[in-house]
């Protein structure tokens, strides 16, 4: 699939680096150019997805301008954004404000008048986010409100790397460039835990059901934690004697869900080669049983450097983002590969999120199985859509069958007779 594979919803004033979805219908991504006096903006943009006169729209509805920190990553607990912003996590509340409109009788009208708002409001948004900074505060869509700011990296370069909420929304992790991981009570923000994970950068974390926190670093390792107590290190090439000790690092960890098994778990995990060599080697991904922390199956990932991780809501499909700008997307049972557009982005996908499989999301997307949203260096955010499978019902299938008896049968009759 060539590069127009993928619809571009969306061009911020600024790279994009991170990407979440509250709910469906409405997309949150930030990103910006930092403290360096370049003219481009730092900024949280609120979008609504939807679907306009027949084409896919992300329309910008709300700005929320960071000053001279760029929000770098990002986690969602309903209407609370937990954003890293340098060596600092910003806890935001947004409040959505519901637009009143009267029944109206002409579809047609309709379409019209809402393609001429849908204008109205990017026209609207363009002056209030301009690349030179100007961000406007409030809409009368989407109010935000501060909440807590956190300290979460305390060494010399310091910057959090990633943050991630529980399943209960009552505990917030954090990770950064000195190593350590801190958890907080949510919303409180009470520490709880602040420990030394790694002996480099902490790469990628996450959270399981029961409150086990996994995370990979730049030293190589992946560990699971209880509370801040190591429970084990997780090892992908224990059975690949071809792969020597350091040869890969771990990029990304996500926990997913297993579909109609409510009781199992999955552990997806990322591995990248730590060496560029002049032949490009593989990376890898990997699946384990997120309750035993036990192997399940590893397959090759092509040899484009993996950069971003997203499972979908369901754990059906995992999506991959690689530093090329190249988006896949995987079935997450087997590991095979279903969707895939060759740098679509031309730079590096700094993040992926999975639209919400609910019925809203199909009303705009189309009966589709998968619809995961990617974001880039490139300031673009653009839509991937895997396309429903023709399925047969089932009395086609059952008459075909009968058929191919019936003319089994007659050959057979036909070439020898008295047989039947």
């Amino acid at each position: 699939m060539g590069r127009r594979g993928a619809a571009e919803l969306y061009r911020a004033p600024f790279p994009l680096y991170t990407v979440s979805v509250p709910r469906a219908g409405l997309v949150v991504t930030a990103g910006g150019g930092g403290a360096s006096k370049t003219g481009i903006s730092n900024g949280v943009h609120f979008l609504r997805l939807e679907r306009v006169a027949g084409s896919l729209s992300a329309t910008l509805i709300h700005c929320h301008d960071t000053e001279t920190r760029a929000p770098m990553n990002m986690a969602v607990a309903g209407n609370v954004l937990a954003v890293g912003q340098d060596a600092t996590c910003h806890v935001l509340r947004f409040q959505e404000e519901k637009e009143k409109t009267a029944p109206r009788k002409n579809s047609k009208k309709d379409d019209t008048v809402k393609k001429a708002e849908t204008k109205k409001r990017r026209q609207a948004n363009k002056t209030a986010c301009n690349a030179g900074g100007d961000t406007q505060k409030e809409t009368s869509e989407i109010t935000v409100e501060a909440l807590h700011v956190v300290h979460t990296d305390l060494s010399t370069d310091a910057l959090q790397k990633c943050v991630r909420f529980n399943q209960a929304h009552s505990l917030l992790a954090t990770g950064g460039v000195d190593g350590y991981i801190r958890v907080w009570e949510f919303p409180s923000m009470k520490k709880c835990f602040d420990f030394q994970a790694h002996e480099a950068e902490v790469e990628d974390l996450d959270i399981s059901p029961d409150n086990k926190i996994v995370t990979v670093g730049r030293d190589f390792k992946c560990c699971v934690w209880k509370n801040d107590q190591l429970v084990t290190n997780l090892c992908w090439n224990e059975n690949m004697p071809q792969i020597t000790e350091k040869m890969y690092r771990y990029q990304a960890c996500r926990f997913g869900k297993v579909e109609d098994n409510k009781e199992a778990l999955r552990l997806y995990t990322v591995q990248i080669p730590h060496k560029r060599e002049r032949k490009p080697l593989q990376c890898y991904i990997s699946k384990w049983d997120g309750n035993t922390f036990l192997p399940l199956l590893t397959r090759d990932c092509g040899n484009e450097v993996i950069s971003a991780m997203s499972v979908s809501e369901l754990g059906t499909f995992v999506g991959l983002g690689t530093v090329t700008g190249s988006v896949a997307i995987y079935i997450a049972f087997s590991l095979q590969q279903v969707y895939y557009v060759k740098e679509t982005h031309g730079i590096v996908v700094t993040d992926l999120a999975f639209l919400p499989d609910v019925r809203q999301t199909r009303e705009v997307t189309g009966e589709t199985e998968a619809a995961l949203l990617s974001v880039a260096v490139d300031s673009r955010c653009k839509l991937h859509l895997v396309p429903s499978r023709q399925m047969f019902p089932v009395w086609v299938v059952l008459l075909l069958c009968g058929l191919i008896i019936v003319m089994t049968i007659l050959l057979l009759q036909h070439l020898f007779p008295g047989l039947l």
